[in-house]
Formats: structure tokens, C-alpha cells, sequence
């Protein structure tokens, strides 16, 4: 009625028109705030949230190597939040922060007139700190226009609730632990630890500056892609403390001045230090979960669990960087040795199984193509990626061009652990864990060559032999095992040589080797391998002498470690304690040490002194020669059939050490034993990891140690000479080039 006393007629319909405008958005907001566009979350729920925390994995020095996540968070304490990274948010987000109670009026009503009516592109954001956590702590969900104004709104009414709900301290914590600094890393802890390698506590100002600066547009502020985008605007974040009273002009202006000073670290899944390692882990932290009662299980990606694992971080990065230095050195020279003929290249029926067995194949095959059409699909060339050692290189080629160019790739294994507690001190399952997932150290079983000798002697001493007892060199053939007949590697005449147990040892006689299997027998073997800790079915064959039993990588350095505990081998382990994101334990975990010695202690010390002498003068002598090591080192190189595997463990008091290099396709091996053999293809990932410990007086403990001196009699025990010739007339009438024959007896 009162419309229609307003004259004249063009204001009365104008006021209609405003009044039912205002109505129809009383009524909508109206709409929001009851909930017909989604419920909006009272007070209690808003108070009961809870973060998904990302798992953290220390090593055992204390240093963060990984983390398990859905989203990369750690929320922390606002009191850990430094006062300069506060001063800088509000700045540059919200400077009427500690004036607005969650929507900021005089800011709304800026960005409506010049953004919405002057089309001011420039004239920045209405939303305050709370409002932005509103967002965070509910993502958006509507789309369209005018999707964006609902969420905008019901983000208003949110932001009202948070601050009724909590302090202002409160919303700034909440809002620093939920809001996204990209590449899927949230919080500020996080985002600290990512790009300063830091805790946010310990962040500058200069470096706060650049992580709030960030979240105005979390790709084109990131410092790592656009240095001088984010350099820009962190100086802009420092002006707005400055304006603001937050910053003297001196300091301003120095802070200004610096460079960004970037200390990137990823935690992602494939990159970083030992992720292998991490993987492991990972598997061995599933497994325990599972044995928790149900209700007492956790969610190992957002539950915020802290693993401390036995991991030495410094030691790892230098192995690391050892096993970098020696794999591509000696990739290059493996691919030298074949030239264009190498089996990748030239082999079609290798490279026709390799490519029937890749996922790639497979997959089109499920998807009902024959095997022609699924060999032309992946024969299709594109733009691809090949991975090498020189870095990644960028070329046209085809899935099957993929497959070739993987497939000649020399790949390791390697594990140095406590050899008292089993504690793994490092561990590489491989040269490129984004290339290769497969693990060479826990998942890898290979033949271990000559590796496995050292436990056919503890047998054998075991069983009565003596250490001085002598053994022929010469090779026979073995009538009921269709006339096997294995060899030695060495050049030299050895048909008139009868070796004793340690010269054959050290120098890895495989004939011997077989002889003295043939006396103690393969049961006792197999028993003895058993009871230091090889549980891998073995051979029940002649050939279990030479080592052509696979075993994995880790279950060969836990039976090493019995020749240094007394005969009682330990299980290499790798988690020491699990707690929850409150720090209350939730698991230790201890040493499992055999029980029962495997052998006696005289026979263990006789065993250790043997493989002394395999460093000093047999198979591994270039420990000393080239490599030019002094410390206490025993050990026994490893070489298979056709050179396929080459192996090395090292023993000092306080390491045990066991590197393995082969390729993953057991098709193709070393060209040459001189290549592929133990000692020059594994034997310096451990020499060039000693070379870099001695450099470094932290490890003296290590270095430095001495084994314990053998008693008396061990060393009479082997007081003889390493070498015996057939007398004259043996020789006179014996035939060296013919073989002798006989049957093996066991």
C-alpha cells in the first residue's frame, strides 16, 4: 500500500523492483543458512573435526626420511608457530583480522562495488582467514556461478560459527594445519619441511614470507617451478608487514635484498633417500597393524603414526651415493663389452618373451586383442621417456623400444646391518626406485655362487674335518650324476695342487668345494645352512656346493652375522618403535637372535680366519690392493654360472655387508668374468662405502674396530701349508689333460 502513494510511477516501480530483489536474496541466504543447499555444521561438529595426519618414518639418528600419507600434513601447536609467520598472514590475507568476528563488511564491500559493479580485476579478495578456513575444512562442491555464490555464502555463515566457536589463536592454527601449499602438501609444517628443510617453529621471515605468499596461487607463487614469481611476491608479503607496523624499514629492506635460498625436499613416494627402505617399511608396518584388534588398528596414512626405524641416514646417503658412482661406471663398461650385439638388440626371442610378459601386453590381451595386434599396438611410436644414468632423455620410439632399452640394465642390491642386533644400518633394493620398484634386498632371491661356501665349511669343520686336511684340485667327472664335471675359474695348472680348507676357501675352489661336500655330506650341509638361519628351500644336489641355491640378500647377511655372535645368527630387522601422533608407544621392537649356536666358537674363529685370508691374499684381495682398505675385514666374494651374479659380503666386527649385481632378466649375464665376477662387479659398493667411512671420524666405532684375537689353538689348527704338490713320481705317471672319473658319494 505504501508504494502506491510514491509518486511518480517510474520510482514506485523501481522500489518494487528493489524491495522484491532484496526479498528474493533475504530469501535465499535464508535458504542457505536452513540448510536446503546442504547442511551447514553446527558448533559441536565444527569443534570435533580432525586432520588426517600424514605417518612419519625417522631414521635412526633422528632425521624425518618419509612419510605415509593421504594428503602430506602434520599439524602442530600454535605456540609452534613463530610470531613473524602470524604477522605475515594476517598482513598480506586479513589485516582487520583481530577487528571482524569472521566476515570482513568494509572488505566484502570493496570487492562488491569495484570488483562486481567497476569490473576491477585487481582489486583483491573478500574473504577473510576464517572464511578461507571454512573453505579448507569443507571444499567446494557446487559448480557453476552460481555454485560459487552459494559456497561463498554458506562459507560466510561457517566462518561466523568458527569464530563464536574458537579463539583467534584457534582459527590462525587451524587454518596454518589445513590450507594447501600444492603438490598435495598441507599445512605449514609440512610445506616447511618441504621447501626449507626445516620445522615451521625454526622458519625466518624471509622464508614464512614465501610460504604465505604461496597460497594466493599455490602453483604460480611455488618458488621451486617460478623462483622469481615467488621471490616477488614474498617481497610484496614483506612491504604488507611492513605498512602494517609489523616490520622496521631497515629490516624491511634488508630481508627484501636476500635471495629465496631455497632447501627443497620431497617426501614423495618414489624420490628421496632409501625408498626401498621406506617401502619395507611400510609393508612391515601393515603387517603389524594387522595384528592389532580390530577397534585398536590404524589407518597408517592419516592417523599422524611415527615409525623410528634403525636406518643410519647418514650412512645411507653415503652408500647411496657409492652405489651411483659404481653402477653407472660399470653399466657403461657392460654395455661397452656387448657393443651392438647385445641381447636386448639382437635376441628376438628374448625380446619377444620380455615384451609378452610386461604389463603393457598383458593388458591388451585381457582386453581381447590377439597377439599381432597387440605387438603392432605397442610397436606404435610416440613421445616417450627412456631413463639412464646420463638422465632422462626424450625421444620418439615405441613400447617395445621401452622394454629393450630396460631390459640391459644392471640392477643391485645391497644391506649393511649391526651384526649384534640385526639393526639395518642401510639398504638399496635397486638403482632407481621410480624405474624399478622390484626390491633385490627382501624380495630378490638369486643364486649365491660361492657365497654360500663359507657355510659348506662351518659344516664341514662341524662334522670333524680338520682345517689343514687337503683336497685335489684337479677336476673330475661324476659317473651317476651324467659326468658333471665342474671346473675352476682359475687360468693356472692346478691338476697336480691339493689345496688346504683356507687356501681353497680364499681363493673359491670350486672343485674342492665339491669334494668337501662330497665328506661331510649334503644333509649335514643343508642342516647347518638351516641353523644359521637360511630358510630358503636349498638343492638337495652336488651343485649346492657352488652355490646355486637362490637365496635373498637379507637372509644371507643374517647368517653371516653368526661367524661374529658365536654361531647364533640374528634376523635383520628394520623398525625399532611405533607411536601415535601423541608420542605414547605403541611398539618396540628387539633383536631376534637365534637361540642355539649354529657351530662351536673354536670352528667360528677358524671360519673368520679363513675369510680373513679371502681378503688378504684370495679372491678379494683387491680390498687391499686396489681399494688400499687397513681395517679388519673378512669377507667372500661370489660369481655364478655364466657370470649372471655377482656377489660380495664383507665382514668387520661392528658391519656385515652384502651387495649383490646381476640383471633382472636371468637370460643375460656378464660377458666376461673379469667383468662379472664377485670382486669386480659387487665387492666395491662395499670398498667405496668403507673408503667414505674412514673418511668420517663419526664412524670410528666401525672403522676402527678389531675383531677379538682367536685362541692359541685356532691358529695351530692352521698351521700348515696352504698348498701341497703330488710328489714326483704321481706326476710322472698321471695324464693332465685326461679327467679323472668316478662316482660322487655323499
Amino acid at each position: 500500500m505504501i508504494f502506491k502513494r510514491i509518486k511518480p510511477a517510474f520510482l514506485r516501480y523501481l522500489l518494487y523492483i528493489f524491495g522484491s530483489g532484496a526479498l528474493i536474496i533475504f530469501l535465499f541466504i535464508l535458504s542457505i543458512y536452513i540448510g536446503a543447499w546442504g547442511k551447514l555444521p553446527n558448533k559441536d561438529q565444527l569443534t570435533d573435526f580432525k586432520y588426517q595426519k600424514a605417518s612419519e618414518v625417522f631414521s635412526a639418528d633422528s632425521v624425518l626420511i618419509g612419510k605415509y600419507y593421504l594428503y602430506d600434513r602434520q599439524p602442530i601447536a600454535f605456540s609452534q608457530m613463530p610470531d613473524h609467520l602470524i604477522k605475515a598472514l594476517v598482513a598480506i590475507e586479513d589485516e582487520r583480522f583481530y577487528e571482524h568476528s569472521g566476515v570482513d563488511y568494509r572488505s566484502l564491500a570493496r570487492v562488491t562495488i569495484k570488483t562486481v559493479l567497476l569490473q576491477d580485476q585487481k582489486s583483491g579478495g573478500g574473504s577473510t582467514i576464517s572464511q578461507q578456513l571454512a573453505k579448507n575444512l569443507y571444499p567446494r562442491e557446487n559448480k557453476g556461478k552460481l555454485g560459487l555464490v552459494v559456497s561463498k555464502i554458506k562459507e560466510m555463515f561457517i566462518a561466523k560459527r568458527l569464530e563464536s566457536a574458537f579463539t583467534k589463536e584457534e582459527v590462525l592454527q587451524h587454518y596454518l594445519n589445513t590450507v594447501s601449499f600444492g603438490d598435495n602438501t598441507f599445512g605449514v609444517e609440512s610445506a616447511a619441511l618441504k621447501f626449507f628443510s626445516t620445522q615451521a617453529n625454526n622458519l625466518k621471515i624471509e622464508e614464512a614470507a614465501v610460504l604465505i605468499g604461496m597460497l594466493k596461487a599455490t602453483y604460480s607463487y611455488n618458488p621451486r617451478v617460478f623462483p622469481a614469481t615467488s621471490l616477488n611476491r614474498r617481497n610484496l608479503v614483506l612491504r604488507s608487514m611492513y605498512l602494517n607496523g609489523y616490520l622496521e624499514k631497515r629490516l624491511k629492506d634488508s630481508l627484501i635484498a636476500l635471495p629465496l635460498n631455497l632447501k627443497y625436499k620431497a617426501y614423495d613416494y618414489n624420490e628421496g633417500i632409501a625408498p626401498y627402505f621406506r617401502e619395507e617399511v611400510r609393508k612391515q608396518l601393515l603387517k603389524w597393524n594387522k595384528t592389532r584388534k580390530e577397534e585398536q588398528q590404524y589407518n597408517i596414512y592419516t592417523s599422524g603414526l611415527k615409525i623410528y626405524t634403525t636406518l643410519n641416514y647418514k650412512m645411507q646417503h653415503l652408500a647411496e651415493e657409492v652405489m651411483k658412482r659404481h653402477m653407472s661406471n660399470l653399466q657403461q663398461r657392460f654395455e661397452v663389452s656387448y657393443g651392438n650385439n647385445g641381447p636386448w638388440n639382437t635376441d628376438k626371442q628374448l625380446i619377444d618373451k620380455a615384451v609378452r610378459s610386461s604389463s603393457a601386453y598383458k593388458k591388451l590381451i585381457a582386453n581381447g586383442l590377439n597377439h599381432k595386434q597387440a605387438w603392432d599396438s605397442l610397436s606404435y611410436k610416440k613421445t616417450i621417456t627412456l631413463s639412464s644414468w646420463a638422465g632422462d632423455k626424450i625421444v620418439e620410439g615405441s613400447t617395445i623400444d621401452s622394454i629393450q632399452h630396460y631390459l640391459k640394465f644392471l640392477n643391485t642390491g645391497s644391506l649393511s646391518l649391526d651384526p649384534k642386533s640385526g639393526a639395518v644400518q642401510t639398504w638399496i633394493g635397486g638403482i632407481n626406485f621410480k624405474r624399478f620398484k622390484y626390491d633385490h634386498v627382501a624380495q630378490s632371491r638369486r643364486q649365491v655362487g660361492s657365497t654360500f661356501k663359507p657355510i659348506l665349511y662351518t659344516a664341514a669343520l662341524e662334522a670333524g674335518i680338520s682345517p689343514c686336511t687337503y683336497f685335489s684340485a684337479r677336476e673330475v667327472a661324476y659317473k651317476n650324476l651324467e659326468d658333471w664335471s665342474p671346473g675352476n675359474s682359475s687360468k693356472k695348472d692346478e691338476v697336480f695342487l691339493n689345496y688346504s680348507m683356507e687356501e681353497a676357501l680364499s681363493n673359491s675352489v670350486n672343485t674342492v668345494a665339491v669334494k668337501l661336500l662330497e665328506q661331510t655330506g649334503i644333509e649335514p650341509v643343508l642342516k647347518q645352512a638351516k641353523a644359521m638361519g637360511i630358510i630358503s628351500e636349498q638343492p638337495k644336489l652336488p651343485s649346492l656346493a657352488l652355490g646355486t641355491g637362490e637365496i635373498y640378500v637379507n637372509e644371507l647377511a643374517g647368517a653371516y652375522t653368526s661367524f661374529l655372535n658365536d654361531g647364533k645368527a640374528v634376523r635383520p630387522y628394520v623398525i625399532q618403535t611405533i607411536t601415535d601422533q601423541n608420542d605414547s608407544i605403541l611398539g618396540n621392537f628387539s633383536p631376534k637372535m637365534a637361540q642355539n649356536s649354529a657351530f662351536s666358537i673354536k670352528n667360528g674363529q677358524i671360519m673368520l680366519e679363513m675369510m680373513k685370508s679371502t681378503i688378504n691374499s684370495g679372491t678379494a684381495s683387491r680390498i687391499r690392493a686396489t681399494y688400499k682398505l687397513n681395517n679388519e675385514i673378512a669377507g667372500k666374494t661370489g660369481t655364478t654360472q655364466d657370470n649372471k651374479d655377482a656377489w660380495f659380503v664383507a665382514l668387520t666386527p661392528k658391519l656385515v655387508h652384502v651387495s649383490w649385481v646381476g640383471l633382472d632378466n636371468h637370460e643375460i649375464g656378464f660377458r666376461s668374468t673379469a667383468l662379472g665376477q664377485g670382486a669386480n662387479a659387487a665387492l666395491p659398493l662395499f670398498a667405496l662405502f668403507m673408503q667414505e667411512l674412514n673418511k668420517d671420524s663419526e664412524f670410528n666405532h666401525i672403522t676402527r674396530a678389531k675383531f677379538p684375537q682367536p685362541n692359541d689353538e685356532v691358529f695351530d689348527l692352521l698351521d700348515c701349508e696352504p698348498v701341497k704338490r703330488d710328489g714326483f713320481f704321481k706326476r710322472l705317471f698321471s695324464n693332465p689333460k685326461k679327467k679323472k672319473t668316478r662316482k660322487f658319494r655323499s
